[in-house]
């Protein structure tokens, strides 16, 4: 049994590849930021080691006698800080004596506690020493040189002070302000990573969707690429599949209607060539106004399935030209339809099966009520034409009925006029195969108005 090293492409990896991802963008940024972050990512001053070798200072100074103290002072000046240490005379004490400034909480008490508690430790400031003490002979030429220099003093028991000048920042942030950094960054690479990751996620998804609508409304789409995590794949495979089986089911409900339409057509001939048998001449024009009736309802069933298994192709078009034509081909035979719309509005969809979608709504009202109007109005989404005529009306049962193949009122129809109750049904079937619906209703002002509701992407 063989073992993958690399998985197939599933949900769980990218979720597991985008926690690893986080986490690997999460510390190249604090890695970043250590590098290039100057001062700031240095250490915390708890961690610097800073107040370390000041409590060593201060006890090593605090065994010494006085007079030795300040060469021993001067001794321990580095370049990193400048220690000095003055007598309980001495004008610098006198000012610390009265400073009030302290350092941070957390500062004073690491180096109290390094201290043992013995002495007090006073810290000026991290925003710069206080004027008096600056003013001091002792600190007047170190403040010209370190205007921002941070001091820290400690007090003997004997009154004298022991001083520590940093004269530049030697330690980072502290850990709140660090981690907040660290969460910052955190945050920002969770937010990039997870954006991307469900983007490449969502896309086969968004496609499959939108494969499943094209299929909705286009029977004979196209299978749907195979493409994605093991789990989405699995699914579209069985779409595919369902798809297919559909397809040729479809296929063969038509093929098999077209024929026994077609076939029909064999025994009503016989049928009329025995008629012209009959010597009653009644019952011979009976039996033919019959078979006309029936030869026309198999004629208009073949139409149908012939525009049922119709493959134009999906072209964009001017859906008012379409309409405008319709009404110009009426206006030969002296039937004035008017039309309310802007001039030009480009629909993308199969022309020809909507022309003829329309023709049959518009041929409906002016054989059955009073010539239509035709009103156009496009939305951001979507586009709706309304048909409608000043006729009668319908009952409301029959709103919805009327879709139904086949189905006529006798009330509004005369069989002599042709109609074999498919013109509707047709016309729905085409606006449906756009992803629209027609919806039928009794106008207030009298009339009947079929609303046609078309998605601006066919």
């Amino acid at each position: 049994m063989k073992i993958a090293l690399w998985p197939r492409d599933s949900i769980a990896r990218r979720f597991a590849l985008t926690v690893v991802l986080a986490v690997v963008v999460t510390w190249s940024l604090v890695g970043l930021f250590e590098l290039f972050g100057g001062v700031w990512a240095q250490p915390t001053l708890e961690r610097s080691g800073l107040l370390d070798q000041a409590a060593d200072m201060v006890r090593i100074i605090e065994a010494a006698p006085p007079p030795i103290r300040e060469h021993l002072a001067s001794a321990a000046t580095t370049r990193a800080f400048r220690v000095g240490w003055y007598p309980a005379t001495s004008p610098v004490s006198t000012v610390l004596e009265q400073t009030t400034d302290e350092a941070p909480e957390r500062s004073r008490a690491v180096l109290e506690k390094l201290l043992d508690d013995r002495l007090v430790a006073v810290i000026l400031k991290p925003n710069g020493p206080s004027d008096a003490l600056m003013a001091t002979p002792e600190f007047r030429d170190e403040h010209t040189k370190y205007p921002h220099a941070y001091v820290l003093a400690v007090r003997y028991s004997d009154g004298s002070w022991l001083v520590f000048t940093v004269p530049e920042k030697l330690w980072g942030l502290p850990w709140q302000e660090r981690w907040a950094i660290w969460l910052g960054f955190l945050t920002v690479s969770i937010g990039i990573v997870s954006t991307i990751a469900t983007r490449q996620l969502v896309r086969p998804i968004r496609k499959f969707a939108e494969a499943i609508r094209l299929f909705g409304t286009n029977p004979q789409a196209p299978p749907i690429a195979e493409t994605g995590p093991r789990e989405l794949t699995s699914v579209i495979t069985s779409f595919n599949e369902m798809q297919a089986q559909i397809q040729k089911f479809v296929a063969y409900r038509t093929a098999m209607l077209a024929a026994i339409s077609h076939d029909l057509r064999t025994p009503l001939t016989r049928i009329r060539l025995r008629g012209e048998l009959i010597e009653d001449e009644a019952q011979q024009a009976r039996l033919f106004r019959d078979v006309d009736e029936l030869q026309t309802m198999v004629d208009g069933a073949l139409a149908f399935f012939r525009g049922d298994a119709d493959e134009e192709a999906v072209t964009s078009f001017d859906l008012p030209g379409v309409l405008q034509t319709i009404a110009n081909d009426y206006a030969d035979q002296d039937i004035e339809i008017a039309y309310a719309g802007p001039s030009h509005a480009v629909y993308r969809g199969r022309p020809f099966a909507l022309k003829r979608a329309f023709t049959n709504l518009i041929e409906n009202a002016v054989k059955y009520g009073t010539p239509p109007t035709i009103e156009l109005a496009c939305q951001e989404k979507t586009i709706t034409i309304l048909v409608r005529d000043q006729g009668p009306g319908i009952s409301t049962e029959a709103l919805e009925r009327v879709f139904t193949p086949f189905y006529r009122l006798e009330s509004s129809r005369n069989r002599t006029t042709g109609g074999v109750g498919l013109g509707l049904t047709a016309a729905l079937a085409i606006v449906r195969g756009h992803g629209g619906d027609i919806v039928l209703s009794n106008l207030p002002a009298g009339g009947l108005g079929a609303l046609v509701t078309l998605p601006r992407v066919a």
